[in-house]
């Protein structure tokens, strides 16, 4: 059993979370400066737009990351998880059935999820590129060299997934320290150089620059909104290492470090605005330019394996709700449940960002598309957060309008300077947000559908006895499970068998596996049985959101429990139905959705596999279902 946060030590904990995650907004130094004045929207180098463009991106870490994710969003857990889509499942939990709220939250909840997959693309392209991108300060003859090299580091960095992070994990904590006190170092000794730089500190010069900006300076919002790509990640990372843990590591390290970073960069182009060409590197004395570009790199690798990670969790969790096909799932660690394995996944994201460093070949290319994706997440956290505070807090209505009004005309405001960059790259994470968005709603309408089709075409389990009395069918020994999506009716597996080979062995169990709107369920609620008929059995199997379902093991269970029949494991045989989708004459859905739905169905990994059920107990039967 994984140790829970609660029953690790907070110092332990506080180091992983630095090395997981805060691993993408501790990189973002390495771009975030050098395009709010080098990027779009260029901006003269002069003091009071220095100071101004400083002051917003110290004030942006304080007001969106340590007031609305470290103080509000943080509190609004599943359980002790975090991410959109465990706060969909609570909030749809916690609101009554048939609330009029309840299609707008699931409909939010998962454009954030598709907008957390445009992330999970572009931060390892980014990320790896920026810090590449290094070696052009400090070896410049090796400039054509930086975007083979960031392909063979990605290529590198999905390729040993497969084998898990247990090991590189223990790396993390510790490496992404070093950078941390690094990157504070570089920021001090920036900031002796030029201490009017601390000036930045006071919002009022965010307000001068945006009110002497005016239009540019709201585009402007938009390079400086990548000083917190990566807020998400405390959120969603939270039930792997608990708030208190990410908190104290925040507020501790990781925010001084980085706003001495900023002000240190700021510092120096106060006195040499030609090193605008790349603020984080040149802050450093020369000779340490080759290893910081070293240690970049490293940083860049933390940061990527994170969101990836964050994507398999991601897709576990969507898997168990529902939304997506089953795939194949590997536990590469055997002490944590949270590490585990998608190679669809992995190859996909691999593919992707890939072909994104090599069609826009530097940061500042990808950094337009990156905004968009972080913006919209950060909307979309913030409509959830205000039903949160009415639905899970209990907050009078003046109390929420005044908290998030505040947050969300900051959030808007980056969002809309974020819009003007869709020609630019910001089409790329629209795009896939798109096209997962499509692929998410179409296999939870479609299964829905289906399994009103199987329910409304399949017997009542009265009729089982009938059935087998009726002298058509032959009573063999053992005990057959027939797996079924529905709670009522007899499967269609079931009635091909009694129907086709006249057969019915001398305990049927009728199974069916149900995942619950919690991270994980306790042992004592896991398993329900109830007879229906002298040798049918109705046995419901129940999992949490963060759980990979187990049927074999979870059956076992009914030997201490004491369910009504007894697990031999030897004397089972688990029948499965195998539909086949096919269009209607009365569609519900349109032609190309069903389509897509089947070919989904089709790809899905077998129900064998992903239950870890025994491959030589197993018997698939099919049929036809119409759409």
């Amino acid at each position: 059993m994984t140790a829970t946060p609660a029953k690790r030590g907070l110092m332990p904990l506080m180091i992983g979370a630095i090395g997981v995650v805060f691993g993408d907004i501790g990189t973002s130094p390495l771009y975030a400066l050098k395009e709010t004045f080098a990027g779009e929207h260029p901006l003269p180098l002069d003091k009071p737009h220095i100071l101004g463009a400083l002051s917003l991106i110290v004030w942006t870490l304080t007001l969106v990351v340590s007031v609305k994710y470290v103080v509000f969003v943080m509190r609004a857990d599943n359980r002790g998880e975090g991410g959109s889509l465990a706060l969909m499942a609570r909030l749809s939990a916690a609101l009554p059935s048939g609330s009029r709220y309840l299609p707008t939250v699931a409909s939010i909840g998962i454009l954030a999820a598709a907008l957390f997959y445009g992330d999970c693309v572009i931060t390892p392209a980014v990320s790896v590129l920026s810090a590449v991108e290094g070696l052009k300060i400090a070896v410049p003859h090796m400039e054509e060299a930086v975007v083979p090299i960031t392909v063979t580091i990605l290529i590198g960095l999905f390729v040993i997934q497969r084998f898990g992070t247990d090991l590189v994990g223990k790396l993390f904590g510790p490496v992404c320290i070093l950078w941390f006190l690094a990157i504070g170092a570089l920021g001090i000794h920036g900031i002796a150089s030029a201490p009017a730089v601390l000036a930045a500190l006071s919002p009022h010069h965010a307000v001068l620059f945006l009110a002497s900006n005016g239009f540019t300076g709201l585009l402007i919002l938009g390079a400086v909104v990548l000083a917190v790509t990566g807020a998400e990640a405390l959120y969603a990372d939270m039930g792997h290492f608990g708030r208190p843990a990410i908190r104290l590591g925040w507020y501790i390290l990781v925010m001084p470090a980085l706003i001495l970073n900023y002000l240190g960069q700021g510092a120096l182009l106060l006195k040499t605005p030609a090193a605008v060409e790349n603020p984080f590197f040149l802050l450093a004395p020369k000779g340490l330019i080759l290893p910081l570009v070293i240690m970049a790199t490293l940083a860049t690798i933390i940061a990527s394996q994170a969101v990836i990670s964050g994507a398999f969790s991601i897709s576990r969790q969507a898997i168990q709700l529902g939304y997506l096909p089953r795939m194949t799932i590997v536990h590469t660690s055997e002490h944590e449940i949270g590490q585990i394995y998608i190679p669809l996944i992995n190859w996909a994201l691999m593919i992707a960002c890939v072909a994104l460093v090599l069609t826009f070949k530097t940061s500042s290319g990808l950094a337009a598309a990156y905004g968009i994706a972080v913006t919209g997440n950060m909307v979309i956290t913030t409509l959830m957060l205000a039903l949160a505070m009415r639905v899970l807090w209990s907050w009078k209505t003046p109390r929420i309008i005044v908290a998030c009004t505040i947050f969300l005309t900051i959030d808007m405001a980056f969002f809309l300077s974020n819009i003007v960059k869709i020609g630019n790259g910001g089409w790329v994470p629209l795009g896939l947000a798109a096209i997962l968005f499509i692929i998410l709603t179409t296999w939870k309408t479609g299964r829905r559908l289906l399994i009103s089709r199987l329910t409304d075409g399949s017997l009542p389990d009265e009729h089982y006895s009938s059935l087998v009395a009726s002298g058509r069918v032959a009573r063999v020994p053992g005990t057959a499970v027939f797996l079924t999506g529905t709670t009522e009716g007899l499967p269609l597996a079931l009635m091909h068998n009694l129907k086709h080979n006249k057969v019915a062995h001398e305990r049927v169990i009728l199974l069916t596996v149900v995942t619950q709107e919690v991270p994980v369920v306790a042992d004592d609620k896991r398993l329900e049985a109830r007879e229906i008929a002298p040798g049918l059995i109705r046995l419901t199997l129940t999992y949490g959101f963060m759980e990979t379902p187990d049927v074999p093991k979870t059956m076992a269970l009914a030997k201490e429990q004491d369910l009504g029949f007894f697990y031999e494991p030897m004397n089972i045989s688990y029948f499965l139905s195998r539909e086949t989708i096919i269009p209607s004459r009365d569609q519900t859905l349109p032609l190309w959705q069903i389509n897509l739905f089947a070919w989904m169905a089709r790809s899905a990994t077998g129900a064998m596999g992903f239950f870890r059920l025994p491959p030589g107990r197993v018997v698939e039967l099919g049929g036809q279902v119409e759409l």
